[in-house]
């Protein structure tokens, strides 16, 4: 798992902008279809990865924690029925920005910081981009995220084969282990 396995990331992520046809134009319709676009395309990664690396465990960890994201964020969406800033309705929790983090919370759990700054940078974005839009307010985004955070610490564990290395420190003022990240 390494810079073939990001290269693939990568470009999994610029194919789907691509295809959607997102322009880099700081346009608020730039904005708004790049994170049309990252919603799908982190989970999307997250999946690829699994399927690249034949990641079976993580394929089913990342069914249940973006199945349950999602069923908890439509649940709050239609049983509160909040306004969105545009006037629509069913504002509260942001659907795209619970997506968006169900992605990039599996990735950093799973195949940890390395691929999961960037993923969370990304799902950010796509949260800027729903206020940005005035499909949501601030508080939509953040509970968005919360919830696609939360099912993976519940459904998600760190990927055996990652080289995680556990090492003895001794300061002298203390003892116990590392773990880099």
């Amino acid at each position: 798992m390494g810079r073939t396995f990001a290269i693939k990331v990568i470009a999994l992520v610029f194919l789907a902008m691509i295809i959607s046809g997102w322009t880099c134009e700081a346009q608020a319709d730039g904005i708004q279809r790049a994170g049309d676009v990252l919603q799908v395309a982190l989970p999307a990664a997250g999946l690829t990865a699994t399927l690249a690396l034949r990641d079976r465990e993580g394929t089913c960890q990342l069914a249940k924690s973006f199945a349950t994201t999602m069923a908890v964020t439509y649940a709050l969406k239609y049983s509160l029925d909040t306004k969105r800033p545009s006037g629509g309705r069913h504002s509260f929790p942001s659907g795209h920005t619970s997506a968006a983090f169900a992605g990039a919370g599996f990735i950093q759990q799973r195949y940890g910081w390395k691929y999961g700054l960037p993923s969370y940078a990304l799902a950010g974005f796509v949260g800027y981009s729903r206020v940005h839009a005035d499909r949501h307010y601030w508080h939509d985004v953040l509970a968005g995220a919360a919830i696609g955070i939360g099912s993976n610490l519940i459904f998600t564990s760190r990927y055996e084969k990652a080289n995680v290395v556990v090492v003895p420190v001794d300061s002298g003022l203390a003892v116990g282990v590392s773990l880099p990240f």
